[in-house]
């Protein structure tokens, strides 16, 4: 959907001119929140947490780097890829990947990571917040279920803030509801994306969908 702000230049440039600038402003827009809003968020995981946590096979990372700049990452495994070792602490194995390990170098520098918790064909969600560190420990990689290959190192993560969130989003969103989804050609392939993101002179589609076959292949190397 497009968006008409008025006037010409950047979108954002012109709708930042009168955005909010503070939490007193947002909260004139807003009712407060439950009691029980702010009660269900605590600083370790129940045991019923942990059983969640034990049954996601997608956990969506969010980190920033030093400077503020936000990255999202998704990472999959068998239900129980990410181990649990106490009240407070997660650890998450690496997987093969694109090997740019933005998530990792944000880690390394800020210390600080939130996490998004989700059970496929559930609309449970968990949040995570907490302190975050890097470890290539042997006798703590040893412990944890790979994900195709023995880990390289591990995300080890320290819960401050516990949330069982909302499924309103999930709900909302049709994600388990194959019926309500759009066609598979109703968007652009994932191989025409990465197509016109690279936009190398002489570089097919039919390179790129060949790679990605390669690729999915040997996801586990």
């Amino acid at each position: 959907m497009m968006i008409d702000t008025g006037t010409a230049g950047s979108p954002f440039d012109s709708l930042q001119a009168d955005a909010l600038t503070s939490p007193d402003q947002l909260r004139e827009l807003y009712p407060q929140p439950s009691q029980n809003a702010l009660r269900k968020e605590i600083g370790h995981l129940t045991e019923e947490t942990r059983a969640l946590i034990g049954c996601s096979s997608l956990v969506f990372i969010a980190s920033a780097d030093h400077e503020g700049r936000a990255d999202v990452t998704p990472r999959g495994g068998p239900a129980g890829f990410v181990s649990v070792l106490d009240e407070r602490t997660l650890v998450i194995p690496d997987a093969t990947g694109n090997k740019r390990l933005d998530t990792l170098h944000n880690v390394l520098e800020t210390g600080r990571v939130g996490l998004l918790f989700l059970i496929p064909g559930r609309p449970t969600t968990l949040r995570v917040n907490g302190r975050a560190c890097v470890s290539a420990r042997p006798e703590l990689l040893d412990q944890l279920a790979p994900v195709g290959k023995p880990p390289v190192t591990a995300l080890v993560v320290h819960a401050e803030q516990v949330y069982p969130h909302c499924p309103k989003s999930l709900m909302r969103a049709n994600a388990w509801r194959p019926e309500q989804w759009l066609p598979a050609d109703a968007q652009p392939s994932s191989a025409e994306v990465i197509l016109a993101q690279l936009n190398l002179p002489g570089l097919t589609l039919a390179q790129i969908e060949e790679a990605e076959r390669e690729s999915l292949r040997l996801r586990y190397e």
